[in-house]
């Protein structure tokens, strides 16, 4: 057991307690407690993608820049993994490890630590929160995982990351649209904004309308806002609309009430006449003459 601790280290077990988490502290830490023996070279083709990122997009500009600095100077700052029944876990240096096999590379210099599964996704969630820009829709995924897996509320997952709570739940609530939709957002065919506008709607159909419209005619956010706005107007003044059921026609539905004997309405334009069987229908019919 005494093992299992020092190889994570102790320092770390205190920096995943502590209230905030970084990135650069719990990558420092490790560095500063590896010794250089603990540095060791492993073939990138025994490594695997840890299976709690979030990224599953990266920028291919910015991995050919990476993959020339590390051409020319190789790769400065070891990567972290964990080892798993075939090969090894990446636990932290993904850009890394992607750029060095553009590169041409066979190994890459690797820190191996004993992670929890928690950890492992605390850690792939904070380097790229960090280090880069995550998609809307990866971000949110991001943190619906870590909330699931840690059993943490979104205030509680806020403070760590040092986010807003409101920008959690405006994430989160993204994850509401439609996988189609949410599609657009991971390719960035639709902004952040433009989502952002979207998952505050309830109806799917309209959802997808708008989506149709952002992309044929490249609507800003604020055109969209004021589509939305003047749709809910809109909605609200139909619906407090009173229905048309002019007294003056009373006198009428009485007299086809007399004679047809049944309930007769007269509502927005519209005769309804009510019946209770297929017989009630053909004896109307039979009044108004009507052969079928």
């Amino acid at each position: 057991m005494e093992i299992k601790r020092k190889a994570l280290g102790r320092g770390l077990e205190e920096l995943f307690n502590s209230e905030s988490l970084e990135i650069e502290k719990i990558e420092s830490r490790i560095m500063e407690e590896a010794s250089k023996d603990e540095i060791v070279e492993i073939p990138l083709s025994e490594l695997r993608s840890n299976p709690y990122q979030p990224r599953k997009i990266f920028d291919e500009d910015a991995l050919i820049e990476l993959s020339e600095s590390i051409k020319e100077y190789g790769v400065f700052q070891p990567i972290i993994v964990k080892k798993s029944i075939k090969g090894y876990d990446i636990i932290a240096g993904e850009r890394r490890v992607k750029a060095s096999k553009m590169a041409g590379l066979e190994t890459i210099p690797a820190i191996i630590r004993d992670f929890s599964d928690a950890q492992m996704m605390q850690i792939a969630l904070l380097e790229n929160l960090q280090r880069e820009d995550l998609t809307a829709i990866e971000e949110a995924n991001a943190y619906k995982e870590i909330i699931d897996a840690l059993q943490i509320t979104q205030d509680d997952l806020a403070k760590k990351i040092g986010k807003s709570r409101s920008h959690i739940t405006n994430m989160l609530g993204l994850l509401k649209l439609p996988k189609d939709i949410q599609e657009l957002i991971l390719t960035s065919k639709i902004s952040m904004g433009h989502a952002r506008v979207l998952s505050k709607l309830e109806d799917i159909d309209e959802v997808r309308e708008l989506s149709t419209r952002v992309l044929k005619n490249n609507l800003s956010v604020r055109d969209l806002e004021s589509i939305v706005d003047s749709n809910y107007k809109r909605n609200v003044e139909i619906k407090k609309r009173p229905k048309t059921n002019n007294v003056e026609y009373k006198y009428v539905e009485e007299a086809l009430e007399e004679k047809l004997g049944t309930k007769v309405k007269l509502l927005n334009n519209k005769i309804q006449i009510n019946f209770s069987s297929v017989n009630d229908l053909n004896r109307i019919l039979d009044i108004l003459n009507i052969n079928l």
